[in-house]
């Protein structure tokens, strides 16, 4: 190898150095490599940058919008309810999690579906308590399986059958490659179910919400036509909300303390919750949920476009000795109170009839216009705009499942690419208000991006040094005449270049020389075709191989040393799979 192939070899090792040790985030490591390599003369700026402008990563980028459009409207979260429920343990929700992973994997590029199902599963996790290393690492190793059953599944397998095309020779259908990716996809799903267990970490973040002295009240009330009605408290999963907790039921005209978790919910039932304020914004996107107070429908603006405020009570303000009905705070102020604190202590009673005091706290439903106006009002002694997320916009749900379902047909039928699909998608979100415009740039992950991008540098350098080839050309020269040798030498290269570089550099390096041997032996090249498909799609043991990987490493708390544990043995398993079946469908 060259001087500079040396080198890019060296930068690389350097880089998994330090994602292994875990101190940096993973885009800082990244780009830091990149740099190395662009400032060192490896990489020429071009090939460092364009990772960058890869249409995988735009797409990515575009669908978080989408799924920024979903979160607001409250679609994920009725998903989260309907579809994954509330499993007892992380090796039932693994369970639960694996069927629309797959499903949506095989017929939806599976990079896209763990971009829109991460920030799913992270909310699943915070409300049943589980882990997200438990259950995020599952998820990105479970959709690229799913991604082995269809040609579109993945773009690996799109790219190497555009590949054989070009060679003149006959392409694949579009379940050609099921005869090896489905046995793939089951034995790996059954490792993962039995290992995770014993392999995964419990190291990320602790879920609990931490101690807040502000104990906010807020009243919701069960919508007639919602999923809630008929369910128990424990169906409806209200029991065990993080840092909130269910006071009591207003029913008509009567009140129920204590609330049973066997309790039925019946229409317009006000519920009142005491709890922090991350949970009370929480509590706000339940599917089946709507603010008590009808003033918040009465405001002029869209939900989409307003905020959520605190606002301390001063002495000099009007409302003081009032209650928040008699003070007609929407008439004054243009926003509406939906919860209130008093000292870290429950307030007793609805939201409607609670008497404002000097040093209240007031949770607010209002336009970013109000914490301008009224920063320095005598009536307030603080107001401040909370952090996050603004209200729902859940009369949007319908068409926000509805767009997420166009999406999904239109490139599963193939009218537009997936990067048009979702520019489509994202652009319904914001035009019909799904999404506010604010929102869909706080959805973007920027560091993901970033990490993503770099990678897809430090990959082009391997590449364009020739490190990647000499190290094919090293192993492959082992492999001699006997074909089913020369079919696991290549499968071993390619799984090995996938780790190191990305998923279609190392199938495109690897597809030329896989041509050659097959012809070299005299031999039926699909076979080896096929090996190159699995192969590189099949990263597991490195979060650099597949952008999956990458998507779930920080939000999962991992290390480099978790993908090695839980990865090594899954690659084997698909190493074995694939040389053993694919010459019984594919005769040499």
């Amino acid at each position: 190898m060259s001087t500079d192939a040396w080198i890019a070899v060296g930068v690389i090792g350097a880089v998994f150095f330090f994602l292994a040790t875990g101190r940096h985030a993973p885009h800082q490591i990244l780009l830091a490599g990149l740099a190395v390599l662009l400032v060192g003369g490896i990489a020429e700026p071009a090939a460092a940058f364009a990772g960058f402008g890869n249409t995988g990563l735009i797409t990515v980028a575009v669908l978080f919008v989408v799924a920024g459009g979903l979160r607001q409207t409250g679609a994920l979260a009725y998903f989260v309810q309907r579809a994954l429920g509330r499993p007892k343990s992380a090796s039932l929700a693994r369970v639960r999690l694996v069927p629309p992973v797959v499903l949506g994997s095989a017929f939806l590029n599976n990079t896209p579906v763990v971009a829109m199902l991460v920030p799913v599963v992270m909310d699943w996790c915070k409300t049943v308590g589980i882990r997200p290393s438990k259950l995020l690492l599952p998820l990105s190793y479970t959709a690229i399986l799913g991604g082995l059953c269809t040609l579109i599944g993945t773009s690996t397998n799109l790219v190497v059958d555009g590949l054989l095309r070009a060679e003149g020779l006959e392409g694949m259908g579009l379940f050609d490659i099921a005869w090896v990716g489905v046995p793939c996809a089951v034995i790996g799903i059954s490792y993962l179910l039995v290992a995770s267990g014993i392999l995964l970490p419990d190291r990320t973040i602790d879920l609990a919400q931490p101690e807040d002295p502000r104990q906010y009240t807020v009243e919701m009330a069960v919508s007639a036509t919602g999923p809630l009605v008929g369910k128990s408290i424990e169906e409806a999963g209200l029991r065990h909300l993080p840092g909130l907790y269910l006071m009591e039921i207003h029913r008509g005209s009567q009140l129920l303390a204590m609330v049973s978790p066997t309790e039925r919910l019946e229409a317009e039932d006000h519920l009142v919750f005491v709890g922090v304020v991350s949970s009370i914004l929480d509590v706000q996107r339940i599917p089946g949920l709507e603010p008590a107070t009808r003033q918040v429908f009465k405001l002029d603006s869209h939900r989409a476009e307003r905020i959520f405020a605190e606002a301390v009570v001063s002495r000099t303000c009007p409302l003081v000795g009032q209650t928040i009905r008699e003070g007609r705070f929407r008439t004054k102020y243009d926003a509406v109170v939906i919860a209130v604190s008093r000292g870290g202590e429950r307030v007793p009673g609805r939201i409607g009839d609670i008497k404002v005091l000097a040093g209240d706290a007031l949770l607010l439903e209002a336009l970013p216009a109000f914490v301008e106006e009224q920063r320095n009002s005598r009536d307030f002694y603080l107001v401040s705009r909370l952090d996050g997320e603004g209200p729902p916009t859940t009369a949007q749900a319908p068409i926000a499942l509805a767009i997420l379902v166009g999406m999904i047909v239109i490139v599963t039928t193939g009218l537009l690419s997936m990067l048009q699909a979702a520019f489509v998608a994202a652009a319904a979100m914001l035009l019909t208000r799904c999404c506010s415009e604010e929102i869909a740039q706080k959805s973007v992950d920027w560091p993901l991006l970033l990490a993503i991008g770099a990678a897809f540098g430090l990959g082009s350098a391997l590449e364009s040094t020739g490190a990647a080839g000499a190290v094919a050309d090293l192993l492959l020269a082992q492999a001699g005449t006997n074909p089913l040798l020369a079919l696991v030498m290549i499968y071993g290269t390619t799984m090995l270049l996938t780790e190191l570089v990305t998923n279609n550099a190392a199938a495109i390096i690897v597809f030329p020389i896989a041509l050659s041997t097959a012809a070299g032996l005299d031999v039926n090249h699909m076979p080896f075709v096929v090996a190159v498909m699995i192969a590189a799609s099949s990263s597991f043991a490195t979060p650099l191989g597949y952008q999956t990987n990458l998507m779930v490493y920080g939000p999962g708390g991992y290390r480099l040393s978790d993908f090695l544990k839980m990865g090594i043995p899954m690659n084997l398993l698909m190493w074995t799979v694939t040389c053993t079946l694919a010459p019984v469908v594919w005769p040499f």
